[in-house]
C-alpha cells in the first residue's frame, strides 16, 4: 500500500486531503490492479476571508450610502428652517452629519465582521444589537437641550442611517449554525 498526504494551511484554517492506493486481487492470479480513493476533509475553520471581505465592503458601501442621505436630510430639514443649535447656541454644521455617520457607521461594521466569525446566530444578534445601540443613539438628541423640532429632526438621521447600514450587514451575516 502506498499513500501521499498533502495539508495546506492558508487563512482558512487547514485542508487535508489524502489520497491512498491499494492493491486490489480480481482473480487469484499474479496480477493485480490498483485502486485509488481519494478522501478529502476540511476541519472546522473560521469563516473564508472573502466571506470577511464582504461584510466589510458591503458595511462600507452602507456607511457611505448612509452618510450622504444624514447628510441630505440635515440640509434639507435646515433649509426648512430648522435649527441644530442647543440651548448654549452651539450648532451642528451640516457636515458634521456626513463625518459622525460615516465614522459610526463603520463602528457598526467591526462587531458585525466579529460576530460573523463568532456568533451561533450571528444575523440576529446583530439585528438586536444594531437596533438597541440605535435607540441608544437618541438619548444624546433628547437630552442636550434641543427644540422638539430639532430634536425630532436629529433622530430622523439616525433611523435612516441604521434603516441603510443594518439591512445591509444583517444581510451578508449567516442564518443560525
Amino acid at each position: 500500500m502506498s499513500g501521499s498526504h498533502r495539508a495546506a494551511h492558508g487563512r482558512n484554517g487547514a485542508d487535508m486531503s489524502t489520497t491512498i492506493q491499494v492493491p486490489t486481487r480480481q482473480d487469484p492470479g499474479p496480477a493485480a490492479t490498483t485502486a485509488t480513493v481519494a478522501t478529502q476533509m476540511t476541519t472546522g475553520a473560521p469563516a473564508p476571508t472573502a466571506e470577511r471581505r464582504s461584510v466589510w465592503r458591503h458595511g462600507v458601501a452602507a456607511a457611505a450610502v448612509a452618510s450622504v442621505a444624514a447628510t441630505a436630510l440635515a440640509a434639507l430639514a435646515s433649509a426648512a428652517g430648522v435649527s441644530f443649535a442647543d440651548r448654549s447656541g452651539a450648532s451642528i454644521p451640516i457636515a458634521g452629519f456626513a463625518e459622525l455617520t460615516l465614522v459610526f457607521s463603520l463602528v457598526g461594521v467591526a462587531p458585525a465582521a466579529v460576530l460573523a466569525r463568532t456568533a451561533r446566530r450571528p444575523q440576529a444578534t446583530f439585528t438586536r444589537t444594531a437596533i438597541a445601540l440605535t435607540a441608544l443613539s437618541f438619548v444624546p438628541d433628547l437630552t442636550v437641550g434641543f427644540d422638539a423640532a430639532s430634536a425630532a429632526t436629529l433622530i430622523t438621521p439616525h433611523t435612516t442611517a441604521a434603516a441603510i447600514v443594518v439591512p445591509a450587514l444583517a444581510g451578508r451575516l449567516a442564518h443560525p449554525r
